[in-house]
């Protein structure tokens, strides 16, 4: 007798319209771009031959928009979860320069870059998103789950996952606009990660990715 096998699939947000380069982090109103609506197509189209019976996503705009094409293409209703919401961040709002980092009032948060110290600690994060993965994989036991989700979230959730220190160089961050960092599961036990770029072909030197 096998166990049964379930796939909880982390996916990110598509490109959001951003001319500004704000860091939108939690702001709201902040949509796919056209190109992020394309990305969402290509993991709709990646996914179209997976056995989807849940799909979560967090509040914002962007992940419900990434959300839309795959939840159409296998007639499932995604459901709410704001554990795998963005992180919360200081310098939401602004432009993330260094000319932004070296003001006066801005300057002093940079005082533990393990934690961090500019945002919601890492440890948060994987607290939440810990569960919330756990949950989808129950809902979809035996099937596969999807979670559009944000990078930080995802990256520490694998992190986590996988044994490693929370704290990071967010240059080392693998988790590219709409890709799909997919957790298999032998009945309770997390067997392997794997990682796909659906949208690769998208993504260029101009592609806005600073909110996140």
């Amino acid at each position: 007798m096998t166990s049964a096998r379930t796939i909880v699939h982390l996916v990110r947000h598509g490109e959001v319209y951003n001319p500004e380069k704000i860091l939108y982090g939690r702001l709201p109103g902040y949509h796919l771009s056209e190109r992020g609506v394309a990305m969402a197509h290509a993991v709709a189209d990646y996914l179209a031959g997976n056995d989807v019976t849940a799909i979560i996503t967090s509040s914002l705009t962007r992940a419900r928009e990434t959300a839309a094409p795959l939840a159409a293409s296998h007639g499932v209703t995604p459901q709410t979860d704001d554990r795998v919401i963005e992180a919360d961040n200081d310098f939401e709002g602004q432009q993330p320069t260094l000319r932004t980092f070296l003001r006066p009032g801005n300057l002093r948060r940079f005082t533990d870059f393990t934690r961090p110290s500019w945002g919601e600690p890492y440890a948060y994060i994987a607290k939440r998103m810990r569960p919330a993965i756990e949950d989808a994989r129950e809902a979809a036991h035996g099937h596969e789950a999807v979670i559009v989700s944000h990078q930080l979230p995802i990256w520490i959730a694998r992190l986590d996952a996988e044994g490693h220190r929370l704290w990071h160089d967010p240059r080392s961050r693998r988790c590219a606009l709409a890709s799909v960092t997919s957790f298999t599961y032998a009945a309770d036990e997390l067997t392997t990660i794997s990682y796909a770029e659906p949208a690769a072909h998208l993504i260029s030197d101009d592609t806005a990715s600073v909110g996140a």
